[in-house]
């Protein structure tokens, strides 16, 4: 599952004596960090298009997006797919994020759950996930067993496979059909891939699901037209849409978007 590598995620801190800062070091040093990771980012853009549009040829035809990882990556995971159903009003078994451990690993870490490297394909298996389908595995140091094992599986079954690692040449990176390999460099706190790393897989996940939304006709001009209506502080956004897109009044708007449930349908019934 890979060969030698440099784990740059291990790799010491360029600050040293962080319990000797005041509040403001500390806080100002961190932020110098976290400007690197947009210009990290930006040098896998072309494989997150690549990804994206491999998705979206699969989704026209009925298939999902799997993610997969532990601990902080396992959740950021889970937090995009959660995001999908009231952004973009798809069902929720389109995006589905898992975490080794399970759902009581969202809140609460579980013991070598991420050391398993059969757990994932067992846990992939109860969505008959299939060959439409794409699985990205996420993982800093590239090298987590529940995502390589999963990846691995996958392969075996035809099934296109992504990875996010912040580890060039790891093992996540050189098994996945698509890698996005995105060095932020050391972490702040040394080995602490929740800063640096997770903000740079957060970004990229944000790319990658938002892209595929726009590009399967979920959003139209710069507007989610499909979010669910969940809440006053949505259906206020959705009325407004109304009023800019069709120049009706307030009230009018409303009205129609209650009546026909989503800013599309009542654009749709009402031009």
């Amino acid at each position: 599952m890979g060969g030698n590598h440099i784990k740059i995620t291990e790799k010491p801190s360029l600050y040293d004596q962080l319990d000797q800062m005041d509040t403001l070091d500390i806080i100002v040093n961190i932020n110098n960090e976290d400007k690197k990771v947009a210009d990290a980012v930006e040098l896998v853009l072309p494989k997150v298009a690549e990804l994206v549009d491999a998705l979206a040829l699969r989704f026209e035809r009925g298939g999902r997006l799997f993610y997969i990882g532990a601990g902080t990556s396992g959740r950021l995971g889970i937090l995009d797919a959660s995001e999908i159903p009231p952004t973009f009003g798809m069902p929720h078994d389109r995006v589905i994020g898992l975490i080794a451990g399970g759902d009581s690993a969202i809140r609460k870490a579980v013991e070598f759950a991420e050391d398993d490297v059969h757990q994932a394909w067992k846990d992939l298996k109860e969505y008959d996930i299939n060959a439409n389908d794409v699985l990205l595995g996420i993982a800093a140091s590239g090298t987590t067993p529940y995502v390589l094992g999963g990846i691995a599986y996958a392969k075996d079954h035809g099934i296109l496979t992504a990875g996010i690692t912040n580890n060039p040449g790891s093992p996540l990176a050189t098994d996945t059909d698509i890698p996005m390999e995105i060095n932020v460099g050391p972490e702040f706190l040394t080995g602490s891939t929740r800063m640096k790393s997770g903000t740079s897989q957060k970004m990229v996940l944000n790319m990658i699901s938002t892209a595929l939304m726009i590009r399967i006709g979920r959003v139209k001009g710069n507007k989610m037209v499909n979010m669910q209506l969940s809440n006053t502080k949505l259906v206020d956004r959705g009325t407004r849409y109304l009023v800019e897109e069709l120049g009706l009044d307030y009230n009018a708007a409303e009205k129609a978007l209650k009546k026909y449930g989503s800013v599309k349908n009542a654009m749709e019934a009402m031009k």
